[in-house]
């Protein structure tokens, strides 16, 4: 008898009816002899009412206070799955985070699971249960209700198959797997069907939204099978797993892409040691992350200009925190939040040459200009302009034989 973690995100439990084909789909697979712990999403829409209320309170609504506002949403969620597994003979139960407890460390908004009592949930499986938990949540050591940031829900449901070494974590979603790019945007995009850890995390944290990358990093950590499907088919979905599991015949397994960027120029900085460390520190106190940095090579060995990527929303935040920065001077600070991230990605790229020439020539013959450049082993990303996005991705997956 296995024992399975099944997440449902907020599309899967969107309404009643909805919520009854997440319940038939639980009910088949209990009868197969699974052990089942069920992770749920608030339905969607729900999160981002809530965010709005909050906002018509104050533009900066107490952290604590929005999190016990948007743990509602997976209260009113589990309840109505449980009463839809009753209401079909078999024996379910919700828990709210404190009733497990879930324990979680870090900060309001951006919590972390660390640890949760497993004695309650196993004896209620042991008994025939299906224990239905929420995502997202849980509660501090003071007490304190947390939430682990959007798409969260992904996070609690690995965390779980972690702390109860279960034998899979089956993500279902409203697409049926991991495409090689964006179907609504490339009609074309192939699902796929095997993809490694690697590769899954990179186009997650790259702008594909079918998971979040902390859960594919604590999975990838503790080698964990994920299993990406949608409750809306019966198509196979993809399976994410460890890298030597999987054959590669392509070079590039996806693109992605990422229209939640803003690129800062500092002109005339000094060109000395310890200055891009007086540049990034306040925005690190901040929780502002760093992605791309380019620094171009200085002519007369005493000034240079420095160009990074933060996200758009960081971009006000960003730019006040370098105006009042006293430590660093520059000629110059100017903005362009019209940009877009393109990225390639595929564990294949590490053994084959030219794969960057090749990426860069594709987009030279759009005639799409490169305003920045970062690698990896199996990824390369760059900065273009907004307006070129759909262009570039286009291309790219054609050219690398995606479509």
């Amino acid at each position: 008898m296995t024992k399975k973690v099944l997440k449902f995100g907020g599309t899967s439990v969107g309404s009643i009816e909805r919520i009854k084909r997440v319940a038939d789909i639980i009910s088949r697979e209990y009868k197969k002899g699974h052990k089942l712990i069920i992770v749920l999403s608030a339905m969607s829409g729900i999160t981002n009412s809530l965010i709005s209320k909050s906002k018509k309170i104050s533009e900066n609504f107490d952290a604590r206070e929005l999190d016990v506002l948007l743990s509602t949403g997976e209260q009113e969620s589990i309840s109505l799955l449980a009463g839809a597994l009753v209401s079909k003979g078999l024996k379910a139960k919700s828990w709210l985070n404190w009733q497990i407890p879930i324990l979680t460390s870090g900060e309001h908004g951006n919590a972390r699971i660390i640890n949760l009592n497993k004695e309650k949930i196993n004896k209620f499986l042991e008994d025939g249960g299906i224990a239905i938990l929420p995502g997202f949540q849980g509660i501090s050591e003071n007490g304190d209700v947390t939430t682990t940031g959007r798409g969260g829900s992904d996070a609690t449901a690995v965390a779980i198959a972690k702390l109860f070494e279960t034998d899979t974590c089956e993500i279902f979603t409203d697409v049926d797997g991991i495409y090689s790019s964006d179907p609504n945007k490339i009609p074309v995009a192939k699902k796929i069907d095997k993809i490694s850890y690697e590769e899954m995390l990179e186009l997650s944290s790259l702008g594909a939204k079918v998971m979040q990358p902390s859960a594919v990093q604590t999975a990838m950590m503790y080698q964990i099978p994920l299993h990406v499907k949608s409750t809306f088919t019966n198509r196979e979905g993809t399976k994410i797993f460890s890298e030597e599991s999987i054959n590669y015949d392509k070079v590039v397994t996806g693109v992605a892409y990422s229209k939640d960027e803003a690129k800062i120029t500092l002109q005339g900085v000094d060109d000395k040691p310890g200055v891009a460390a007086d540049i990034f520190s306040p925005l690190s106190e901040k929780q502002i992350n760093i992605d791309m940095v380019i620094q171009n090579i200085s002519i007369d060995g005493k000034k240079t200009d420095l160009t990074f990527t933060v996200k758009r929303s960081d971009l006000g935040k960003s730019m006040d925190l370098i105006e009042k920065n006293k430590k660093i001077k520059f000629s110059n600070l100017s903005f362009n939040e019209k940009v877009s991230k393109i990225s390639v990605v595929g564990a294949g790229m590490v053994a084959t040459p030219g794969v960057t020439y090749k990426m860069f020539k594709a987009l030279a013959e759009e005639r799409i200009n490169i305003l920045a450049i970062s690698t990896s082993e199996i990824k390369i990303s760059v900065i273009i302009n907004e307006d070129d996005t759909l262009k570039a991705i286009k291309k790219l997956h054609s050219e690398f034989k995606l479509d």
